[in-house]
């Protein structure tokens, strides 16, 4: 009995915090920025635009290829990965090597939140993340009773033009158009990021085509049928931040409700 009373002790005593961190996406480098954490990252990878504070960071490599050398001169006691940042081979090595990681993947807006508490409990900085937590999930249902729709909008949210690719289920852009009062048209698709033809798009007929910007969504008006097309509602989306879960995707969605507001 007494073991069993140590254990459920040690299991509620906090996480060693962790004085140096290393993000391998501008989504999590976001994150420590808003649990006011800048003073623990020690490195990032290149190739995003990156915040003023954030600016004189030495990087570990870029998207999909790290730089060990320079990874292990940094040395790391945590290192905050998401899906795709690094492959799997090069993942596999860094559990090898015995650095920490965490692995920060949330499928849905409301998981969004528990990462930033996950985080801020690996990082020594609970409150904050409970805080942030809390503050997000609050919004976020402002912006859902807002911007509610009786009869959600089908809504095609195109990733790429040549070849045509879109989102499937369980994916954060996915939530953000509901919030909106929207439904992705390709939700019953299991995969992240389906390529799918231009007759699957007729055949679901959207009320609202979004994606990157103008010039991709120009070969559309070439479909007059398209009920997008015929009231005028194929749309750049406002914000790239919906492509960066992080707190700053609140403004995002906003933006995208504020465009779908005036979809009929």
């Amino acid at each position: 009995m007494r073991a069993l009373l140590l254990a459920l002790c040690l299991l509620a005593l906090p996480l060693a915090a962790a004085p140096r961190v290393v993000s391998l996406a501008p989504s999590l480098s976001e994150i420590m920025l808003d649990l006011d954490a800048a003073d623990l990252l020690v490195g990032v990878l290149e190739g995003d635009e990156r915040p003023a504070a954030l600016a004189h960071l030495p990087t570990v490599g870029r998207y999909g290829q790290l730089e060990f050398e320079r990874l292990l001169q940094l040395a790391p006691d945590l290192i905050l990965i998401a899906p795709g940042s690094v492959p799997p081979a090069q993942r596999a090595q860094l559990q090898r090597l015995g650095i920490p990681l965490l692995v920060v993947e949330p499928q849905r807006l409301d998981q969004l939140g528990d990462a930033f508490v996950s985080i801020a409990r690996r990082i020594g900085r609970s409150e904050q993340g409970e805080r942030l937590a809390a503050e997000f999930r609050a919004e976020l249902d402002a912006l859902r009773q807002r911007y509610r729709r009786d009869q959600p909008l089908s809504v095609f949210y195109q990733i790429w033009h040549q070849p045509l690719y879109t989102i499937g289920g369980a994916q954060l852009i996915g939530d953000a158009l509901a919030v909106c009062g929207g439904r992705n048209l390709f939700a019953d698709l299991p995969q992240p990021a389906p390529q799918v033809s231009v007759e699957a798009v007729l055949a679901r007929n959207p009320d609202v085509i979004l994606g990157g910007s103008h010039a991709e969504l120009s070969a559309w008006q070439a479909w007059p049928q398209l009920h997008a097309v015929r009231q005028g509602q194929v749309w750049a989306v406002p914000d790239k931040g919906l492509e960066r879960p992080s707190r700053q995707m609140l403004g995002a969605i906003e933006q995208l409700c504020e465009l779908m507001a005036a979809a009929r």
